[in-house]
């Protein structure tokens, strides 16, 4: 049965469990006493090994972005404080500099180095590995932070293992069946738990898509009979609106998920006329394992939902000022959640997991309402965070970007409604009164393209005189949002 295909390498379920179990015991004997290991892979066979051979190993997977900025990968470094590094040898020009010092020793993947699949002849060793404590963390991901840096979530094998199960009550698959098609980054929460995990549960095979690409959606439903499609409201809407949609056969694809961000009924209800399969779309984040909730097959879809909470998971929404009354259908509120998915806390972060962990409830910092049938509905955000594309951006990281160019006295970014991606983030920048004449906006645009992942770049940058302030003299987003334009230079891209 073939287990991983990407590009034109494949690789079956025996050479899969081989190649991971080699590479197991190779960061076991490496160090036996645990620790971290971190990985910067993109999509590739040798990025899902390396997933399941450090946590065979016994060892923390650190996932991190290979498409973060040097400025992003120093601070995940410095916080995980990771024993090992799986790099891929595209990263050595960036990743050497910043790991002196770091005492983190570096094992190179790719065409030219190592190979995890390719065995090369070598006999897996007698050494045994551990015996993995369900209870000991498995996983450290990191996700966006209400201070401007990432926080890292905590998950334990026993919180992973039950999130697939929860889901799998909701969303059955078909054991050695599915065809699953992985458009999603296997470092994400979402690719791994809809991707890599989902396949891996029902031992089916993974399409993994290097990198995203319509032209390459369609190729791929056709030439591996997708059966499994999940995706987000961006690929979706992408697809869509491709000339070549019309004439590609869907009729392998059995169901279509949804997650990362709010789909929206009309996407939705297109999709499914025009495939003729509907997409089931759900709710969680990073810190919930992470699936809270679905819409599946068993029920009615009800439109707009995100469906009802997954096996022992128990939501409730309480009110804004103190989190403890809980409210009535109908009535939105925050959200908090609780179940055996849960994280264990944020990493070197006490006081922000106080805040978001109380009395075994994780609250969730968005803002929702059940209707009387019990199908929840996300209404908005507590927290001020923008979702571009399925990544999660905090508006005060950019802003500090923006900040640190010697031209910028003031910034302050919002997100904005977009029909592809979701939303996207709009900057508003007041200059220095002796800032270079001229339009800077390009200027400012390359400063944050070198600072920061391309999600996390303004798509429009507006230089205004002055930013709207409350009567506590803070900046007033709401003003920002009704604005349709600012005095002076703006571009979007």
């Amino acid at each position: 049965m073939t287990a991983l295909v990407c590009g034109g390498e494949s690789l079956d379920y025996a050479g899969y469990a081989y190649a991971v179990r080699m590479l197991a015991q190779r960061l076991y004997s490496a160090s036996p006493t645990g620790g971290r290991i971190a990985t910067l892979l993109p999509n590739s066979l040798d990025a899902c090994i390396a997933h399941f051979a450090v946590l065979a190993a016994g060892r923390q997977l650190v996932p991190l972005n290979p498409a973060h900025m040097p400025r992003e990968l120093d601070f995940e470094l410095r916080d995980a404080e990771p024993d090992m590094l799986l790099a891929d040898t595209a990263l050595r020009t960036v990743l050497t500099p910043m790991l002196d010092g770091l005492g983190t020793t570096v094992l190179w993947i790719g065409a030219d180095a190592l190979r995890l699949f390719d065995a090369g002849g070598a006999e897996v060793g007698e050494a045994s590995l551990p015996s993995i404590d369900p209870a000991s963390l498995a996983l450290l991901q990191y996700t966006g932070g209400t201070s401007g840096r990432p926080k890292g979530v905590e998950l334990t094998h026993r919180a992973l293992r039950i999130n697939v199960e929860q889901r799998e009550a909701v969303l059955p698959t078909r054991d050695d069946g599915e065809r699953i098609l992985c458009p999603m980054p296997l470092f994400h929460s979402y690719g791994m738990a809809m991707g890599l995990y989902l396949a891996a549960r029902c031992r089916g095979t993974l399409v993994i898509m290097p990198s995203y690409r319509r032209e390459m959606v369609f190729e791929a439903i056709e030439q591996h009979a997708i059966t499994v499609f999940p995706g987000s409201p961006t690929i979706y809407a992408g697809l869509l609106d491709h000339p070549r949609f019309e004439n590609v056969d869907w009729s392998s694809v059995r169901a279509c998920y949804s997650g990362a961000a709010a789909l929206p009924v009309a996407l939705m209800e297109r999709w499914r006329a025009a495939v003729g399969v509907s997409i089931y779309e759900g709710y969680g984040q990073t810190e919930a394992g992470p699936v809270l909730s679905y819409n599946g097959p068993a029920a009615p879809i009800r439109a707009g939902s995100v469906g009802r909470p997954l096996p022992e998971t128990f939501i409730e929404i309480v009110d804004l000022t103190t989190g403890s009354q809980v409210l009535a259908a109908g009535v939105p509120g925050e959200i908090r959640a609780r179940g055996p998915q849960l994280m264990r806390g944020y990493r070197n972060r006490p006081e922000e997991t106080a805040e978001a962990l109380r009395d075994g409830w994780l609250y969730t910092g968005d803002i929702g309402e059940f209707d009387v049938d019990g199908y929840l509905f996300i209404r908005d955000r507590k927290k001020d965070m923008v979702i571009v594309a399925g990544y999660n951006v905090y508006p005060r990281e950019v802003e500090e970007v923006l900040q640190a160019h010697p031209a910028v006295l003031e910034a302050a970014v919002i997100g904005e409604a977009d029909s592809y991606r979701g939303e996207i983030l709009h900057a508003f920048v007041v200059l220095r009164s002796d800032a270079p004449h001229g339009d800077l906006v390009e200027e400012l645009q390359a400063h944050c393209d070198a600072q920061l992942v391309r999600y996390k770049r303004p798509a429009r940058l507006t230089l205004v005189e002055c930013l709207p302030k409350t009567s506590v003299n803070k900046t007033d987003k709401k003003a920002l949002h009704a604005a349709t334009s600012g005095a002076g230079a703006e571009a979007r891209r």
